[in-house]
């Protein structure tokens, strides 16, 4: 076999081999989440937390924790304040793991989170990328979960829609605007308005957003 043909079938067959590992890393993690919500597990949800914060289990204790979200997610609420400080973790597997479960949790149970609304819409401004998608995520679950939540956050969201990267922008417009009902709809819907014609804003970006709102884009030279 000619070295580029073969090279090409190594990359293939170790590419498959990754996909392999992670289905069935991801399977073994679902299965240990079963076993916490059936109450056969040996090992307890706290001393999966216990694990998330130590850099050579972390990975794992996440992956756990997340499928845990997925078919228990009540369990987790005994910990919502962890999950809450540990947002802004400089360990990305822990602040994904928070960032992932804290949405999930403001829909089952949005009396438990909004416990920690003054402590989370504090951290907004200043939070890492993941910490700030996480947040706003579960600020638009609490929003879903009960209308009482749009006028105690609609500063939050107003911040987020104005400062969110064009990277953010166009998937926080499409998960704040539709849980938004009437004044603060209409609030969160001219701070994406006037985002539109800053020529900062990359077009496709911008076309894509007004596409949502169905509106026209102007065309601006200046524009990236």
């Amino acid at each position: 076999m000619p070295m580029a043909q073969r090279s090409e079938a190594d990359t293939d067959k170790a590419a498959a081999t990754d996909a392999n590992a992670h289905q069935g890393a991801a399977a073994e993690s679902v299965a240990a989440a079963e076993a916490i919500a059936a109450g056969t597990s040996s090992t307890s949800l706290e001393q999966y937390f216990e694990a998330l914060l130590q850099p050579q289990r972390g990975q794992e204790a996440a992956s756990v924790i997340e499928a845990v979200a997925q078919v228990k997610p009540e369990l987790l609420t005994p910990h919502i304040e962890l999950m809450v400080k540990q947002l802004g973790s400089s360990h990305a597997h822990v602040a994904l793991c928070c960032a992932h479960c804290l949405p999930v949790l403001a829909r089952v149970a949005p009396a438990k989170v909004a416990k920690q609304l003054k402590v989370m819409q504090a951290a907004l401004p200043d939070a890492p990328a993941i910490a700030k998608d996480g947040l706003v995520r579960t600020f638009v679950a609490l929003c879903v979960a009960s209308v009482t939540y749009q006028k105690r956050l609609i500063d939050s969201f107003e911040l987020a829609l104005r400062t969110g990267s064009p990277e953010q922008l166009p998937a926080w417009v499409g998960h704040i605007l539709p849980a938004l009902k009437g004044e603060p709809y209409a609030q969160a819907r001219s701070v994406v308005e006037q985002r539109l014609p800053d020529p900062e804003l990359p077009r496709e970006v911008a076309q894509q957003v007004a596409d949502f709102l169905g509106v026209k884009l102007r065309p601006l030279p200046d524009r990236k």
